[in-house]
């Protein structure tokens, strides 16, 4: 079943800041897993975050992390964030919805 990626706005502006080679990689890494198996965790690609309402997921590619939600019932990915590895716990603690 295949997951239509939507960009939330916020998103779309940290997104536009990146080095093109970055949008590009991004792109591919959102196109193989977001759109196929968001929810598919793995040891370090994919992580649940535990506690949080929102964002339900993390994506690590390289040193970024693309923060997202996953609604099954329309098949639809929701991005949240584009965060330096540095930056994710200052965002989340900023863009995080507690449980």
């Amino acid at each position: 079943m295949k997951y239509e990626v939507v960009v939330a706005k916020d998103a779309q502006d940290q997104f536009g800041r990146l080095d093109g080679r970055w949008r590009s990689r991004l792109k591919q890494e959102m196109r193989e897993h977001l759109e196929q198996q968001p929810k598919r965790e793995s040891r370090s690609r994919i992580k649940r975050l535990l506690g949080l309402r929102q964002p339900q997921y993390r994506l690590r590619v390289d040193d970024l992390r693309v923060f997202y939600d996953v609604n099954d019932q329309m098949n639809r990915v929701e991005v949240l964030g584009f965060v330096n590895k540095a930056d994710t716990p200052e965002w989340l603690q900023i863009h995080g919805v507690p449980e």
